[in-house]
């Protein structure tokens, strides 16, 4: 009866170790799909828009044309405004009316 016991006991503990083996080893793999992904995630995450799609000639911050390109849209007094970056954005939103007629509106 012992034996039969020690016997049960070991081949639980060889199966529960290559349990924990097989585990481990998936890690390795994991890791490198999630390098892979942020690559691809870094690269798509750049959104532009089109310039028919926005009412000014002109970034209102910052005077780029926005035929340069146009990464950020707001919307002021019904119309849709385009921004170089964020941050052009970001500053015109503090004071719209300051900075509405540098837009040249279509």
């Amino acid at each position: 009866m012992k034996t039969t016991l020690l016997k049960g006991v070991k081949l639980f503990s060889i199966s529960f170790s290559i349990f924990l083996m097989a585990c481990g080893n998936d890690s390795a793999s994991k890791t490198e799909t999630m390098d892979s992904t942020s690559t691809s995630t870094v690269v798509d995450s750049t959104v532009t828009y089109d310039i028919s799609l926005v009412d000014n000639k002109k970034d209102p911050t910052c005077g780029m044309p926005v035929t340069a390109g146009i990464t950020d849209t707001a919307h002021y007094e019904g119309k849709v405004i385009g921004f170089c970056a964020t941050g052009c954005k970001e500053e015109f939103l503090k004071d719209p009316k300051a900075s509405i007629a540098a837009a040249e509106m279509k």
